[in-house]
């Protein structure tokens, strides 16, 4: 019964930004680490960012570092990863991860959302 939903997605030129969204239904979003995946056409998937229960605890991949930022708003159950400053590169359809199971670090991404689309592109 667990389901993640993202939601966010659009297209945007160069230096643009976008916020996307997770959230959940099935479980409590809030009491796991979630991850942001993408994948470009032609190219193997990558993990973006990653954010425990605690907000501090993230990580970012180099190639977004200091242009995404991801969050949590637990009122809301939700997960967000602000996109700022994007690039042709950050094309791709993205996706939020959990394994319903680790509360720090990036988790195992065993559940997946049905993915959103983001493309930037002048």
């Amino acid at each position: 019964q667990v389901q993640l939903v993202e939601s966010g997605g659009g297209l945007v030129q160069p230096g643009g930004s976008l916020r996307l969204s997770c959230a959940a239904s099935g479980f409590t979003l809030n009491n796991y680490a979630i991850g942001w995946f993408r994948q470009a056409p032609g190219k193997e998937r990558e993990g973006v960012s990653c954010v425990g229960t605690d907000v501090h605890n993230t990580y970012y991949a180099d190639s977004v570092k200091g242009r995404f930022t991801i969050s949590r708003d637990n009122a809301k159950n939700t997960v967000y990863l602000q996109m700022d400053n994007l690039k042709t590169e950050d094309t791709g359809i993205y996706y939020c991860t959990t394994d319903e199971y680790r509360t720090t670090g990036c988790p195992e991404p065993v559940y997946w959302g049905q993915g959103t689309q983001v493309t930037v592109s002048s």
